[in-house]
């Protein structure tokens, strides 16, 4: 008499083996909260102390998914990779390292000599992530070179640095990566419209037209920042023309329902929101005032809601599945 087969038990999966890098999209988009909330003291005399409570618990927040997905790293590094190779991870990791360098910014008021060391990493792990993500347009298949908003969050997304480093007197620097970013923008911009204009963006991925509006209101905040008084009023135009057609197209940009890319959502409103304050304080119109409190409110409470959301998808097991995240 033959013995019984018995079907071995799939091994449990090791804890932190699949940590999908899109978690980091919203937390990018809670630290930007963080920094309109700075600008809204200036404009609106509003409390520092809203401004620091966010960074101090997104920054824990972010500290233990960095952990998360640096345990999967460490147990195969081809997974990032691996994660780069599909819009949710080349997102969620370019918003890693963006996160890093607005951490470095919350610091400043702590640690100049802290916020320097975590913003100098920040830049060396998002230049490492753009040359992977250069090779890997370079050797992978022609389709995976169409130009995309998430390439923003990629190529422009150095422009985040001078948010710390114009603080820390790093002036040079901040005006080098002003207008070299400005110029990738301008040609991503046109790159996209082109692209838009021949085909129509499928539903799943609508949300991520709404990273367009980030490098324009970073850009014009820096520019404000850096004195480019003009560039930043031009800038600011330009994004709030952006952000009145897609609310105009809200139902269009949402209707394949939520999904982890609205975390593509956060930042830009909170970035928008920043600009219009900043433009404010610095006495270009009211409107800008009253514009950036409604932006600065809704982002307040939208914000925390997708984070909760994607975050409720990951404790399931199922941001990793939706995102096709890498497998350790």
């Amino acid at each position: 008499m033959q013995p019984p087969f018995l079907t071995p038990a799939m091994p449990k999966p090791r804890i932190w083996s699949r940590t999908p890098p899109a978690l980091f999209t919203p937390i990018f988009g809670l630290f930007g909260l963080g920094i309109a909330w700075r600008r809204a003291v200036d404009a609106w005399a509003a409390p520092l102390a809203v401004s620091e409570v966010i960074f101090g618990a997104v920054s824990l927040l972010y500290l233990f998914v960095l952990a998360a997905y640096l345990t999967k790293v460490a147990r195969r590094p081809g997974v990032v990779v691996e994660d780069l190779r599909v819009l949710p991870g080349r997102a969620g990791l370019a918003a890693m390292s963006l996160s890093g360098m607005l951490m470095a910014a919350g610091l400043i008021p702590l640690s100049e000599t802290l916020a320097a060391a975590v913003l100098i990493v920040a830049l060396a792990v998002h230049a490492l992530l753009l040359a992977l993500v250069v090779r890997g347009l370079i050797t992978g298949p022609a389709e995976s070179r169409s130009v995309t908003p998430v390439w923003h969050l990629t190529f422009v997304g150095f422009i985040i640095a001078p948010v710390a480093a114009v603080p820390l007197g790093w002036m040079t620097l901040s005006t080098v990566i002003l207008w070299v970013t400005l110029a990738m923008a301008v040609i991503i911009w046109i790159a996209s419209a082109v692209q838009f204009a021949r085909r129509d963006v499928p539903a799943p991925l609508r949300p991520l037209l709404a990273i367009h509006v980030a490098p324009a209101s970073v850009l014009g905040s820096v520019a404000l920042l850096l004195g480019y008084d003009m560039l930043a009023f031009g800038l600011g135009l330009f994004a709030a023309a952006m952000v009145t057609l897609l609310v105009a197209r809200v139902l269009w940009l949402t209707e394949a329902g939520f999904s982890p890319l609205w975390g593509a959502f956060t930042f830009p409103a909170a970035a928008f929101a920043a600009l219009m304050l900043l433009l404010a304080a610095a006495g270009m119109g009211e409107a800008f005032r009253y514009l950036g409190a409604l932006v600065l409110v809704l982002a307040s409470m939208g914000s925390p809601v997708v984070m909760w959301k994607v975050i409720q998808l990951w404790a399931k097991g199922l941001l990793a599945v939706k995102t096709n995240a890498a497998q350790a």
